[in-house]
């Protein structure tokens, strides 16, 4: 599995990247698409909108299930991927690249702290 060292990771596989705190990218991981499988639809929330970490703001659904998308940290949704809303094939193809699903504007930088490393990451879904 594909785990960058500079992303930073919650239990239930979404990850951030946190070299840039106004817009910080965000995503599902390389292990979450593979065991979702080919994804079908993606529901994403709507720029402007405020996000607690931890809250389910987005859907992703594949061949196999439906799966909430949880905030890794608060902050404000100032992009959104809209290109996965016709084509979510990134997800599934470049996780960490074109697959990007929403970037936020980090509220508290310091709730970074309380994700998972890559090594951590590596360790919890081995």
């Amino acid at each position: 599995m594909n785990v960058p060292d500079h992303l930073r990771f919650l239990d239930s596989h979404e990850w951030i990247d946190p070299s840039d705190t106004d817009a910080a990218s965000m995503g599902i991981s390389d292990h979450a698409q593979a065991e979702l499988t080919d994804v079908v639809y993606l529901e994403l929330p709507e720029v402007g909108r405020t996000v607690t970490k931890g809250e389910a703001f987005a859907v992703i659904e594949s061949v196999k299930a439906a799966n909430d998308i949880y905030a890794p940290v608060s902050g404000e949704v100032v992009e959104v991927n809209e290109a996965l809303a016709e084509a979510p094939e990134p997800i599934n193809e470049d996780p960490y690249g074109g697959g990007w699903m929403v970037k936020i504007k980090i509220f508290d930088p310091s709730e970074l702290d309380g994700l998972m490393n890559a090594e951590s990451y590596r360790e919890h879904i081995s």
